[in-house]
């Protein structure tokens, strides 16, 4: 895309101006149309060190209200960063719905960095562009427009503008040693900014290359650009995303009226099983930690099916400082406003710390399927988007152990009625309860639905039956234990 391009050559100064006032104007009119119909816009300004791009977005911005737009430069990694998957800090920077996203350098410098560095060998490449091109495609899938601009010059003009801003001790701090390693090997960077460029280059999300050897023509290049793009985002809003073929191995899992609930254990065993496995766990989670092993716990289930207890049994456990419960809730305003899965990104653990989520990201195929919070087209698109998410996470290490507790409808009667008729559990049963009760059968097919496509071999699904809630509590740890013996190599 960078060799041998022919480059389109800045227009006639008054053209040039003149084009930059109407493509200034529309993208301010623009403006009140995105927050109206709440399209969310993400620009990476990816390209050469001195190419021009902090001053483009500078001017970009001059158009727009700044209620509505936020720019964002990435440092380099924190040590945190850096324990969490590769795309969560970018993933938590998306924008909310109506708003601007202006992203001074991302995920492009970082993955042709590493790989120009030698950091990343071609499997570890390959995965990464992988990663990236689901990424933009799950966004741009859930309705938001990402424009990717590369603002290209060559090595000669590299090299003039270096020089000039070294010259001169208020600009000298603007070139940093990347920028000069950039122009010294301009041949290697090229070779691979162009695979990257060419690899990702996705119909969804196009790159443009920007002539940038010029600023003002660079300017009107990228606002004619966007305003184009968002033009188009606007007109297709409405228009369904097409579902993609599951390329993920799953594993075979039986229908939850196929699954018997008679397993029960006595008081007696069950306190003694218990101190023994908490006592396993306890020591695995010390080894996970030393190893970095991350662990995501997810819990699903009917209401008064026994999650809260049988989580209080797994953190028993565990040191403290070493996990995290995340109860979830319906989202909130800025969770609404943002991809369904933005608020799981923004939870995940650190490597060697465990994340439980009490209710997780299958709400989009139970809860938001079933009471019409999302399109018949969002939740069936749904199964494979999170089968990625979770894909992302396997491919970092995390261990993935997701929890289905099942009761039958009259053990969840009696619970209800227990809780309605106990003043200090009244807290626990509310009407919308009562009301999803109504809907069993309907969840159950959703339920059994949701197993059997996202049940794969890297983060299948484990049905604990809780008719006995000590039985569940028991079972759950027991897989907890073999699962990060497996991942430990201890089985």
């Amino acid at each position: 895309m960078l060799k041998n391009r022919m480059m389109e050559e800045r227009p006639p100064e008054e053209e040039l101006k003149a084009r930059l006032k109407a493509a200034r104007e529309r993208l301010a009119k623009q403006q009140m149309q995105i927050k109206e119909n709440k399209l969310p816009v993400l620009v990476l300004m990816e390209g050469w060190g001195t190419a021009g791009k902090g001053s483009c977005t500078g001017q970009i911005i001059g158009n727009i209200d700044p209620r509505f737009f936020k720019v964002v430069t990435l440092d380099k990694m924190t040590e945190e960063e850096k324990r969490k998957p590769f795309l969560s800090r970018y993933f938590a920077q998306i924008p909310e719905a109506g708003k601007f996203v202006f992203l001074d350098s991302g995920w492009m410098e970082e993955t042709a960095g590493l790989r120009l560095h030698g950091k990343l060998n071609e499997k570890e490449y390959e995965m990464r562009l992988d990663s990236i091109r689901r990424f933009e495609r799950q966004l741009t899938d859930n309705g938001y427009l990402v424009i990717k601009f590369f603002f290209h010059i060559s090595e000669k003009e590299q090299k003039k503008r270096i020089k000039a801003l070294m010259e001169d001790i208020d600009t000298a701090w603007r070139v940093n040693e990347d920028d000069k390693w950039q122009n010294k090997h301009y041949g290697k960077c090229q070779e691979v900014f162009d695979d990257y460029l060419e690899r990702t280059n996705i119909p969804s999300s196009p790159w443009y290359v920007i002539n940038a050897k010029s600023r003002k023509w660079a300017q009107l290049q990228v606002l004619e650009t966007m305003t184009e793009g968002i033009d188009i985002a606007l007109q297709n809003k409405s228009l369904a995303v097409p579902l993609l073929q599951n390329v993920f191995p799953l594993v075979q899992r039986p229908k939850l009226s196929e699954i018997p609930l008679d397993m029960r254990v006595e008081e007696e065993e069950y306190k003694e099983k218990l101190e023994k496995l908490q006592g396993r766990l306890r020591d695995l989670h010390n080894r996970l930690y030393r190893k970095q092993v991350p662990a995501v716990i997810a819990y699903e289930g009917w209401d008064a099916a026994g999650k809260g207890g049988n989580i209080k049994r797994i953190t028993e456990a565990l040191d403290p400082r070493g996990f995290e419960v995340h109860p979830i809730a319906s989202p909130e305003p800025h969770e609404k406003a943002r991809h369904y899965l933005w608020r799981f990104w923004t939870r995940l653990p650190k490597t060697g710390h465990i994340a439980i989520f009490d209710r997780t990201w299958y709400g989009r195929v139970m809860v938001e399927r079933l009471e019409g919070f999302c399109s018949e087209n969002d939740w069936k698109r749904a199964y494979n988007e999170i089968n990625e998410f979770e894909k992302e996470l396997a491919d970092w290490g995390a261990v993935i152990i997701k929890f289905w507790v099942q009761i039958d409808k009259e053990t969840q009667l009696e619970r209800f009625e227990m809780r309605q008729n106990t003043p200090e559990k009244q807290w626990k049963i509310t009407e919308e309860d009562w009301r999803n009760r109504e809907k069993w059968d309907a969840y159950e097919d959703a339920v059994n639905e949701m197993i059997q496509k996202t049940s794969t071999t890297y983060a299948p699904w484990y049905v604990l039956e809780s008719v006995d809630k000590k039985y569940a509590r028991l079972k759950a740890l027991r897989i907890i234990i073999e699962r990060l013996e497996e991942a430990l190599g201890e089985k």
